[in-house]
């Protein structure tokens, strides 16, 4: 006994030192946390359980034989957050660069397994150079099993990907499989091929953090939806994710306590959103006085802007934001709007978050730039997105809803439960100057003949009579007009009452969206 133990305190040191100690003084001089310090940061203090500590590379070729350590470069299990079960893995740059082996990838597997079967969050601390070279196609065989299981377990359990150092060639395919990636600003990078290939097949130039920096993915890629400051920062991001979250598809999200806005809220909304229906205002101001404050977490805040989403809670509930923002790009539909807010519809149907949607929206941008880039396609998958979501979903429509964005933007026509307006809104197929150009083209009526006085007549004669919301609720597309003051209290009554919604669709194997 005394052998054996002994043994298992030399193999128990050994998986907690990683690399070695020069390699892991290194990683925090670079600002880095270790595999072990992010997991005891990231779980309730005391709860991380470990599984496959003793696991070691199968390879033997190109010294592999001799360089054996336990862990393989990535420390594997599950812990607690906020008291609820989570698992995760952390890959260890000491070790290998934190680059992935068969052996690796096999206990990445095993934890994923792990987290279908209990039914719970799975978490990725990515921090890895990519495959391991030295063990050949194995390595690419078990970036396959890996994101099998990211597929598979997609849509049936939460999945996040925080990346915390490099994130190279097969290894950025993970993350971008999972529903929220995280990158710490300055130390970490994802790119398909580094700079140094770029060069060498394009000749162009590019540093690292130009090419793959969480500045490049939060602003223009929209691969990253959150940019963290460090290590803890972005650990801390994680958390605040999944508390908004259910374990699995099979769950509601978790209840917080409802905190109410101040008591001038509800009197400034109305004064919020101008008269004025090209004058730009940030579409923020309207959630921050709707919504539980200081609950709205957004996603993807540096790219397409003329959308805002993301996660808050309303009464204590969670819930999933849409909103277009007219302080950028007059809130107009473009491609990039149109798939980051359907991604987020997506999301937040499969974990059962419902959906609220504040509408001011004159269209799709027009533009050879937009048609060329296959607006039509791109602006089809926020439509699909939201026909296709059977949680709860409510509409306020602020101001404008023009054109066939009107339809898109979560309309009663798509499945909207509760469908609200606000008196000033405007819901028409193109706005009253447009409608005017066309409709008083005759002879005599066109913008020639007639007068700015006459023109101007014209113009709010349409708006008054064919683009007020009273129209659209005849016909019962819309719910109730509102007074914008009392917009908080009539969406807390709607999401109670919609609580218990169950939505039945007819059986397939998959749809085929507009991918």
């Amino acid at each position: 006994m005394s052998d054996a133990f002994d043994r298992w305190e030399v193999l128990k040191r050994a998986t907690r030192e990683g690399g070695g100690a020069e390699r892991v003084a290194k990683h925090h001089a670079a600002g880095k946390l270790t595999a072990r310090e992010r997991l005891e940061a990231f779980f309730d203090s005391g709860t991380f359980e470990e599984i496959g500590a003793y696991v070691t590379t199968r390879a033997t070729s190109f010294g592999m034989a001799e360089r054996r350590i336990p862990g393989d470069g990535v420390v594997t299990g599950w812990g607690e957050v906020d008291a609820r079960p989570v698992c995760a893995f952390a890959q260890d740059a000491t070790v290998f660069g934190g680059a992935l082996g068969e052996a690796h990838a096999a206990k990445i597997v095993a934890v994923m397994e792990l987290a279908r079967k209990a039914g719970v969050p799975i978490v990725g601390l990515n921090d890895s150079g990519g495959a391991r070279i030295q063990e050949g196609v194995v390595s690419l065989g078990g970036y396959g099993e890996v994101f099998w299981r990211n597929v598979s377990l997609s849509g049936v359990v939460p999945q996040v990907s925080a990346i915390l150092g490099p994130c190279a060639g097969g290894a950025v395919y993970s993350p971008a499989l999972t529903d929220f990636v995280v990158m710490a600003h300055g130390t970490s990078q994802m790119f398909i091929t580094g700079p140094d290939v770029v060069k060498e097949v394009t000749g162009e130039e590019v540093s690292t953090e130009d090419l793959g920096g969480a500045d490049a993915h939060a602003r223009q890629s929209g691969v990253s939806h959150l940019t963290a400051a460090n290590d803890k920062d972005a650990l801390e991001l994680v958390r605040r994710l999944l508390g908004y979250l259910p374990l699995n598809n099979l769950e509601e999200p978790p209840r917080a306590e409802s905190v109410e806005p101040a008591a001038s809220a509800a009197a400034e909304l109305a004064r919020t959103v101008p008269e004025d229906p090209n004058a730009p205002y940030d579409v923020r101001e309207v959630i921050d006085r709707v919504l539980d404050p200081g609950s709205f977490l957004e996603i993807q805040p540096e790219w397409a802007m003329n959308i805002v989403v993301g996660l808050a809670r309303l009464s204590g509930r969670s819930i999933g934001v849409i909103a277009n923002n007219p302080s950028q790009l007059a809130g107009t539909l473009d491609i990039n709007a149109s798939v980051k807010a359907a991604r987020f519809v997506r999301t937040c149907d499969a974990f059962n978050v419902p959906l609220l949607t504040f509408v001011d929206v004159p269209g799709f941008l027009p533009g050879t730039a937009q048609e060329h880039g296959g607006i039509i396609r791109h602006g089809a998958k926020l439509l699909y997105a939201y026909a296709e979501a059977t949680v709860p979903m409510m509409t306020v429509i602020l101001r404008k809803a023009y054109g066939g964005a009107y339809d898109v933007m979560c309309s009663k026509h798509l499945g909207g439960d509760l469908n609200f307006a606000w008196p000033g809104a405007e819901i028409a197929v193109m706005g009253a100057e447009g409608a005017a150009k066309i409709l008083f083209r005759r002879s005599g009526e066109g913008n020639g003949g007639m007068s700015e006085e006459e023109r101007a007549r014209r113009i709010r004669d349409y708006r008054t009579e064919f683009m007020n919301p009273f129209l659209a609720a005849e016909r019962g597309y819309i719910d109730d007009v509102i007074d914008p003051t009392t917009t908080r209290a009539r969406l807390v009554a709607g999401l109670r009452m919609l609580s218990s919604k169950r939505d039945d669709r007819p059986p397939k194997k998959h749809g085929n969206g507009p991918l």
